[in-house]
């Protein structure tokens, strides 16, 4: 692998932190960088966190200074619900822009991996049945937020021209689900009953979280240059992802006007983004064979995604349970990294090392083996040595126990 020391933007998202997570595993890596206008969500070790905008002079400073040779850029926004129409265009432009601006002006340009969406493809009646990476738009951008991405992805491929000897990533990510996520998507799948429109059952494909984190690593590692589309294998009709989910597809979308009916849901607190609308209605598939012949191996099929989701749901408030969410306090985060006394105090465990604590055992009495290894995933090491203590001191299931042991074990 090249690239040893990574800048990853976007740090205070969620694919930015589940990537600087993922990659401090891997003791190869000499440094890792990550930036945000905002503070991170999740507990960070080795990762440097600089709390800094896309100002291109500052993110060129820092580029050069920690001597970056490949960037992972998380930031771009696919939601647009999540965002203002102006802060999305200025995070995805905008902020593409300058982030691009600043990797062109050190003395070797460093690689970059770029997250971007099938949004960049629309959604069209006369779509192709999948879409490949070499077909372009059959239409015009419908809405703000396709144009800012094929705007982004146009300034990717600019700068990809401009430093040919530079490996340029671009991943267009399907649809995701997954536990720690949270989208339009999630939102209307959670609901007791699918909205669906009229008359239509569109096609659809996902992607699992812990895949669009798999293939980002993937393309970093590789040096993978070109577009790639990132999708699991299969595709399910709308109204089999509400069977799978237990729920039934409700179409109380008009489809003539279906803009208003959605409008008029917003009270209850369903907010239905226009891109969204478009493939409630006529659906879209990628094709995924390029991104797997460099060596990618999803390990969630759309089916398995959308079971996942399900058992997500089910145990959604058993993980509510689960404690605190992290805070980032940058003094604690300064102290524990540069003070000589915290890193005694890490390095020589205490004297209540290894006894069982309150916190995320909690519950778990009352839950079957199969129930319990379901959400080992969401727990970070700390509550995984936790949760094998109460459970060796009571129930003591060889299933758990070694389901405990396998990700204690997976995660170095």
């Amino acid at each position: 692998m090249r690239a040893r020391r990574i800048l990853i933007t976007g740090a205070a998202t969620h694919w930015g932190g589940a990537l600087a997570r993922a990659l401090e595993a891997d003791p190869e890596i000499e440094t890792i960088v990550g930036i945000d206008r905002e503070d991170p969500v999740v507990e960070l070790e080795r990762t440097e966190f600089v709390r800094v905008g896309a100002q291109h002079q500052l993110l060129r400073r820092i580029l050069r200074a920690a001597r970056i040779d490949a960037v992972i850029d998380t930031r771009m926004v696919v939601d647009s619900t999540t965002a203002t129409a102006r802060a999305a265009h200025e995070n995805n432009v905008i902020g593409t822009m300058e982030l691009l601006a600043a990797c062109s002006s050190t003395d070797e340009p460093p690689a970059l991996v770029f997250k971007s969406s099938a949004h960049w493809y629309g959604v069209g009646q006369d779509d192709p049945a999948y879409f490949t990476e070499d077909m372009g738009r059959g239409t015009r951008p419908r809405t703000a937020l396709e144009r800012d991405i094929v705007e982004a992805e146009a300034a990717v491929a600019e700068y990809a021209e401009r430093h040919p000897q530079t490996p340029v990533a671009v991943l267009r990510f399907v649809n995701v689900l997954g536990p720690g996520l949270r989208t339009s998507h999630t939102d209307l799948l959670g609901l007791p009953a699918i909205p669906a429109i009229l008359g239509f059952d569109p096609r659809y494909q996902f992607v699992h979280e812990d895949d669009v984190v798999g293939a980002l690593e993937h393309a970093l590692r590789q040096g993978l240059h070109g577009t790639y589309n990132c999708a699991a294998d299969g595709v399910l009709a709308w109204s089999e992802v509400a069977g799978l989910l237990g729920k039934l597809p409700v179409p109380i979308l008009a489809p003539w006007g279906t803009g208003l009916s959605a409008a008029a849901l917003r009270p209850l607190g369903i907010r239905i983004p226009p891109e969204m609308l478009r493939q409630l209605r006529f659906g879209r598939a990628l094709d995924n064979r390029a991104l797997k012949t460099t060596g990618l191996r999803l390990r969630y099929t759309t089916r398995e995604t959308v079971l996942k989701l399900r058992e997500h749901q089910r145990l959604r408030p058993l993980r509510s349970r689960m404690g605190e969410p992290y805070r980032y306090e940058r003094e604690v985060e300064e102290f524990l990294r540069r003070s000589p006394a915290a890193r005694g105090a890490l390095e020589a465990p205490g004297p209540d090392a290894g006894a069982p604590r309150s916190g995320p055992a909690g519950g778990f009495d009352a839950l079957e083996a199969e129930e319990v290894v379901a959400v080992l995933d969401a727990l970070d090491p700390a509550s995984l040595q936790v949760l094998r203590a109460h459970e060796a001191g009571n129930a003591a299931r060889p299933r758990v126990l070694a389901a405990i042991d396998a990700l204690i074990a997976g995660r170095g």
